[in-house]
C-alpha cells in the first residue's frame, strides 16, 4: 500500500509499504477513505518530537471502511462498517479508561518505559506519533491497523459526508475539550490563542457551550477573518498590538474569564527579545518548546480564571510564569484529548446542525500529494487552514 512516511526533519515521502495485518484478536483493518494533516504533525515534520525513525508512517486523523476484523472486536465492528478512528489508542478497561481519560490509557503504549523517562508516567499509544507514544503506524495511508477496535472506532450510520465527520478523530473533540475545560458560565468571555484548526473549533465550541464573547488571537489576517465569519469571534492581530492591553480594553479591564492555548510548542507569538530568546534556546535544545503563547495566556487571564491548554507540548519550557499563576488563583487544565468520550455527543451536534466543522477545510489533495500538503500547511501558503487527503485506491 501507499503511505506517507517520515524521512527526517522537513521531509516526507509517499512510499510503498507492506499492508497492515491483524496482530491481536481486538484489531481491525480499515481501508482509509479520508485523512488529514494536523498541526501536531508539523511538530514531527519539523523534527521537534524525539524518537521518530525513518520510514515511520504519519497521520492520526483518519476514517474509512472496516475490511477485516479480529474475533475480539467482532461484537462492536463488522466488515463494511464506516468508522471514524480516534487518535488515542485505548483499551477501555484500565482505571483511566473507566474514568473517561482515554488519552492516558495504561495499556496501549508498548513503549511505556520510554515515555516514563520523559514524562514520569506514560501516555496512551497514538497513531503515527513517534515511538514515545507506541510507534504505531499512522493513517496517512491506504490502510491502517486499528488496535482495540472494540473500543475506539465510531460507526457512522447516517449519510453525512467524510468531511463532516472526519474531524471527530481529533481536532473537533480537542477544540471542544479545550472549551469544556474552561467551565463556561453565562456571560463569560473566552480568549483563544491560535486561530488554526483547533483554535477555530475551540472558538466554535466555546460559543456552543454558552460563551457570551469569544476572542481569537493570531497574526494571519485570513485566519482571523475565518474566525470572525464562522464563529462570531472578535479578533486581535498580535503583531503590532499589545495583547494584554487589547484584552483589558475588550473585557472592561478585567481580562478574559478563560484563556485557551491552542498553539503549543512552536509558538510564533511574541516579538523582539522574548521571541528571539525562545527560538535560540529551542534551536540549541536548551528548551524543547517555545511557550510564549502559554505565558501570555496565563498573564492575560483574569484573576481566578481558567487557562486551558490543548496545544501540544513535548518537553520543557523556560520562563514559566508560576508567580502569576499562583498569586492570582488561576487554574490550569490540560491534556491530550480523551477523544472517545466526545465522539458520539459531537456527532449528535453535527447531525442536529449545531456545529459544522467543514468550514476549516481549505485544501483537498490526493494522498500522493502529501509532501506538497505538508509544505503548504507548514508555510501557510495559499491561505491554507486544513489539508484533507484522499487515497486513490
Amino acid at each position: 500500500m501507499k503511505a506517507t512516511c517520515w524521512m527526517g526533519a522537513n521531509r516526507v515521502e509517499v512510499r510503498e509499504v507492506p499492508d497492515p495485518k491483524i496482530l491481536n484478536p481486538r484489531d481491525a483493518i480499515v481501508r482509509i477513505t479520508s485523512t488529514a494533516i494536523c498541526g501536531s504533525d508539523l511538530h514531527l515534520y519539523d523534527g521537534y518530537m524525539p524518537t521518530m525513525e525513518k520510514g515511520d508512517i504519519l497521520g492520526h486523523e483518519f476514517m474509512g471502511e472496516v475490511v477485516e476484523v479480529g474475533p475480539g472486536a467482532a461484537s462492536k465492528v463488522a466488515v463494511g462498517d464506516r468508522v471514524v478512528v480516534p487518535f488515542p489508542i485505548a483499551c477501555g478497561a484500565c482505571l483511566n479508561c473507566e474514568r473517561g481519560l482515554y488519552s492516558v490509557c495504561e495499556n496501549s503504549n508498548p513503549n511505556a518505559a520510554m515515555a516514563e523517562k520523559a514524562f514520569g508516567f506514560p501516555s496512551a499509544g497514538i497513531f503515527g506519533y513517534s515511538h514515545l507514544t507506541g510507534g504505531y503506524a499512522g493513517g496517512q495511508a491506504e490502510y491502517a491497523r486499528v488496535p482495540f477496535a472494540d473500543v475506539g472506532p465510531l460507526k457512522i450510520e447516517s449519510d453525512l459526508s467524510d468531511e463532516q465527520v472526519l474531524f471527530l478523530s481529533d481536532i473537533l473533540p480537542t477544540g471542544y475539550m479545550g472549551a469544556e475545560m474552561c467551565d463556561i458560565k453565562p456571560g463569560d468571555i473566552v480568549a483563544v490563542w491560535g486561530a488554526g484548526p483547533v483554535g477555530q473549533l475551540a472558538l466554535a465550541s466555546a460559543r456552543l457551550l454558552g460563551a457570551e464573547k469569544v476572542i481569537a488571537i493570531d497574526r494571519f489576517p485570513y485566519r482571523l477573518e475565518m474566525a470572525a465569519a464562522n464563529t462570531g469571534a472578535e479578533t486581535i492581530n498580535y503583531e503590532g498590538t499589545d495583547v494584554n492591553d487589547a484584552l483589558k480594553e475588550m473585557t472592561g479591564g478585567r481580562g478574559p474569564d478563560a484563556c485557551i492555548d491552542a498553539v503549543g510548542m512552536e509558538a510564533h507569538h511574541g516579538t523582539g527579545v522574548i521571541q528571539a530568546y525562545d527560538r535560540v534556546k529551542q534551536a540549541v535544545r536548551l528548551e524543547s518548546d517555545r511557550p510564549h503563547a502559554l505565558r501570555q495566556a496565563i498573564t492575560c487571564c483574569r484573576n481566578g480564571g481558567v487557562v486551558s491548554v490543548v496545544g501540544v507540548y513535548g518537553g520543557l519550557v523556560d520562563k514559566f510564569p508560576i508567580g502569576s499563576l499562583m498569586n492570582r488563583s488561576l487554574t490550569i487544565k490540560s491534556g491530550q484529548c480523551h477523544v472517545q468520550r466526545y465522539m458520539k455527543p459531537l456527532l449528535d451536534h453535527i447531525e442536529a446542525g449545531r456545529i459544522d466543522p467543514t468550514f476549516i477545510i481549505t485544501h483537498r489533495l490526493d494522498l500522493e500529494q502529501a509532501p506538497d500538503g505538508y509544505e503548504t500547511f507548514k508555510h501557510k501558503q495559499d491561505d491554507c487552514m486544513k489539508v484533507v487527503m484522499t487515497p486513490s485506491s
